[in-house]
């Protein structure tokens, strides 16, 4: 059984919010941002059940971050303020990306000068170095586990596929099976399983194909195409953009080319989960006729894109405690949460790569490191710092 934190809803919510605003740069720099927000500062959770959450919706379709925080949401308040963490989460960066759909040309010119933006990838570099570090201390506790941590870390590094990702995490637990002393893994527990989520996680599935398949609507379409892109990706939001460069832009002509990439291009300078990108593009597909549809077109492919991670989590995590009680599992995750923490730090060297090394983004790195080691500074003043060093210097 779940026992619900003694925790001010309006206080949590209120964190969650000041993570959605901070949390730049993908997955695993947003698990940097809960690891300063929601457990250095709020202690909702410890550095061992974060890495457990993320081990866990690794292995879930979905976006993982955004599974990950809902998930945190579901064990402090249960469902219902699991659901409202998944509205404030995801609820203003959908309405912003919907509202850029409108100044696609305007964000085009835009698009073109990303010097104030320069410094939020070193910022989010700094995030996932401590998260990291904290996280690694926690679960590297003999010579296997840091065998995996760094297994895990070094073939993501070499290997950058998504299929990759929760073949490590599996293998991970594997090996940690293979390598315990325990004589009996395997005991019976009591579990509760709520159907209905699954059930519903496969109608909407079924449903929305074969109404795409009979009615000619576009935000039929819409829901069923951002629906399946929800449950097809494992891991972040990059993992579904090729997917849907493909049937928006190519196969349905949608948008153009240079359309989509500008979303694309802008969603990497905003707050929140990847999967926002949705809203736009959806939007972008809907234009042509009223306001209301291009509104609607957004909001429904924000909602598709995210409501196959949410039910698999309302569905999953009220049997996570009951499960980690089978032997077999909790020795298995020991392996499987060195091997996601070896994941974590290796993205931050992929990034350190991708955004370059020079010494402004080296500073900002280590500026960043030092002051989440240090201070208690929240995650959006240091974005706003960055911006406002970004565009003055």
């Amino acid at each position: 059984m779940i026992r619900f934190k003694n925790v001010r809803w309006s206080r949590f919510l209120k964190d969650v919010f000041i993570c959605s605003l901070g949390a730049y740069g993908g997955p695993e720099a947003h698990y940097g941002v809960f690891t300063d927000q929601l457990i250095a500062k709020r202690q909702y959770l410890t550095e061992e059940e974060l890495i457990e959450l993320i081990a866990l919706t690794g292995l879930l379709p979905g976006p993982s971050s955004t599974q990950t925080i809902v998930a945190i949401g579901y064990k402090v308040g249960g469902p219902v303020l699991a659901l409202l963490t998944m509205v404030v989460w995801a609820l203003p960066v959908l309405l912003f990306m919907t509202a850029c759909s409108f100044l696609s040309q305007w964000l085009d010119i835009m698009n073109r000068s990303e010097d104030s933006l320069r410094f939020i990838g070193p910022m989010a570099v700094g995030f996932i170095i401590i998260a990291a570090f904290r996280i690694g201390r926690k679960v590297i506790a003999d010579a296997m586990t840091l065998a995996l941590f760094i297994f895990g870390g070094a073939i993501t590094y070499l290997f950058r596929y998504p299929w990759v990702y929760p073949v490590v995490l599996i293998v991970g637990g594997i090996v940690s099976v293979i390598s315990s002393k325990e004589k009996r893994l395997l005991n019976r527990v009591q579990t509760h399983p709520k159907w209905i989520y699954l059930i519903l996680f496969v109608l909407f599935a079924i449903g929305a194909l074969l109404l795409s398949l009979v009615w000619n609507n576009t935000l039929i379409k819409l829901f069923e195409s951002f629906y399946r892109y929800g449950y097809l990706v494992i891991g972040g939001g990059q993992v579904v953009v090729p997917l849907m460069y493909n049937e928006l832009v190519e196969v349905n002509r949608y948008m153009s080319s240079s359309e989509f990439l500008t979303g694309f291009g802008l969603v990497q300078g905003v707050p929140g989960p990847m999967f926002s990108f949705s809203a736009y593009a959806g939007g972008m597909a809907s234009r042509g006729s009223t306001v209301f549809n291009q509104v609607a077109g957004a909001l429904i492919s924000g909602v598709a894109i995210f409501l196959p991670g949410l039910l698999l989590i309302y569905f999953v995590y009220p049997m996570w405690e009951a499960l980690k009680s089978i032997t077999i599992v909790r020795v298995s995750f020991k392996g499987i949460v060195a091997v996601a923490a070896g994941l974590i730090a290796a993205s931050a060297i992929v990034l350190i790569q991708k955004n370059g090394v020079s010494l402004e983004n080296s500073i900002a790195m280590i500026v960043t490191v030092a002051v989440l080691a240090t201070k208690k500074i929240p995650a959006p003043i240091l974005v706003l710092i960055a911006l406002l060093v970004g565009f003055l210097v």
